[in-house]
């Protein structure tokens, strides 16, 4: 597979050896579930880069949703690191090298911005931010993913929010997007009231805005955002 230009045209560096505001990393594979081919999703982060190039000649163009450019005229402030190394089926080495690189780019310090796969790499992410909590999550999502395991597999890609709930610095999060069904069972919704996860419905989001999801979440708290495609269908 032929590599994608970089997210945006982005360099995998700054000049003058800046430390970057803000890390892009892809990934393949996360905890696949026993006996399935997730080779599939090792494609999704190259697929994103190269979406994104159609508006790598914009990025010093105005922005009507930030209101000036991107980096407001300044230098770019931010890298694509490419895809580390990951393996179907190799669930545990997959998590530990996405948590490593997670816990890397926060000590830089910048924000690390991880593309690809499945959501069960959301599980390794979260985990890296261990030593900067408390954090809220926001999760934008069709589904859920409060199963405790399926397949006898507890880190896969129906599981990273309960996970997540498990995790000390993890405060709080909520859950936007949500519609028809899925994995989730009356047990695994009952389970995540019971933590306190804040629900928004995809109705509820298109009746009343990003406010919907917003006053859920306290102000000045340092959020973690997940975001699956299936919440823009």
């Amino acid at each position: 597979m032929t590599p994608s230009p970089p997210f945006l045209g982005f360099p995998d560096r700054l000049a003058d050896s800046r430390v970057p505001r803000a890390v892009i990393f892809g990934a393949g594979h996360g905890s696949t579930y026993p006996g399935k081919d997730s080779s599939g999703y090792a494609l999704a982060a190259n697929a994103i880069r190269a979406a994104s190039q159609d508006d790598a000649a914009f990025v010093e163009h105005w922005d009507f949703d930030l209101g000036g450019p991107l980096f407001d005229g300044k230098p770019d402030s931010c890298v694509d690191a490419g895809d580390i190394l990951t393996t179907m089926h190799d669930n545990a080495g997959n998590r530990a090298r996405i948590e490593a690189k997670t816990r890397e780019i926060l000590t830089l310090p910048a924000v690390p911005i991880l593309i690809g796969g499945d959501c069960s790499m959301t599980i390794p992410f979260l985990a890296g931010f261990a030593e900067h909590g408390p954090v809220w999550v926001l999760q934008i999502d069709a589904h859920i993913d409060w199963r405790d395991e399926v397949h006898g597999e507890r880190h896969g890609y129906s599981s990273p929010m309960r996970r997540a709930s498990e995790m000390p610095h993890v405060a709080g999060m909520v859950q936007v997007g949500l519609r028809s069904v899925g994995s989730a069972r009356i047990t695994e919704i009952e389970a995540a009231r019971r933590y306190g996860s804040r629900f928004v419905t995809a109705r509820e989001d298109h009746a009343q805005g990003v406010e919907a999801a917003l006053r859920h979440i306290p102000e000045g708290a340092r959020v973690v955002v997940t975001l699956d495609c299936d919440s823009l269908d």
